[in-house]
């Protein structure tokens, strides 16, 4: 690095030699890109070189240091990136005649709201009060064994296994075996 720091090229092409590789590598799993992934890397050990007085031996390795400049400019390289084709506003090009309301948002939460609903069926009466109690109650779970009269422990069990019985019969069959397994 000191021979680096001085400006000796020959330092700088066993850098590259030891570390390109690594740095492509890494450079190309951010970007995505082989040319972008070349820039970086170029950028990157230009960089290194540039500033190679910087270095601290303390703060770790010469390796961890280069391939972190190689992070950052990569991560940059991606920042700048503009799409190539802007997209045109979704209902922009349509008259108001032939564009509907999206009625599915509405249709997902009735769908929820149902399942919800028949899944608090699906747990005893003290899971299903705590559970209302807490989400839709908004109290908190000390609140809760107040209003309830039981100890704050039992409260924490009851929504523990309310919100395992909710998940078991929320999830699909084979989603809840495999859930319960592992």
């Amino acid at each position: 690095m000191e021979r680096l720091a001085s400006g000796d090229l020959g330092a700088l092409d066993r850098l590259y030699e030891q570390y390109g590789a690594m740095a492509y590598g890494i450079a190309y799993r951010i970007t995505g890109d082989r040319s972008a992934a070349e820039d970086v890397v170029q950028d990157a050990f230009l960089g290194a070189w540039r500033n190679a007085a910087r270095y601290v031996d303390a703060r770790g390795t010469v390796r961890t240091w280069l391939l972190s400049i190689v992070h950052h400019r990569a991560i940059d390289a991606i920042r700048r990136r503009r799409p190539t084709v802007e997209l045109p506003d979704s209902d922009a090009a349509l008259p108001d005649t032939l564009t509907l309301p999206d009625t599915w948002a509405d249709v997902e939460l009735r769908l929820d709201r149902a399942a919800v609903q028949v899944a608090l069926g699906r747990i005893s009466d003290v899971q299903r009060e705590a559970i209302e109690l807490a989400y839709f109650g908004g109290l908190t779970q000390t609140e809760i064994a107040d209003r309830t009269g039981v100890p704050l422990g039992t409260v924490k069990g009851r929504l523990r296994l309310g919100l395992q019985g909710l998940r078991a019969a929320l999830l699909p069959p084979d989603a809840a075996d495999r859930a319960s397994r592992g």
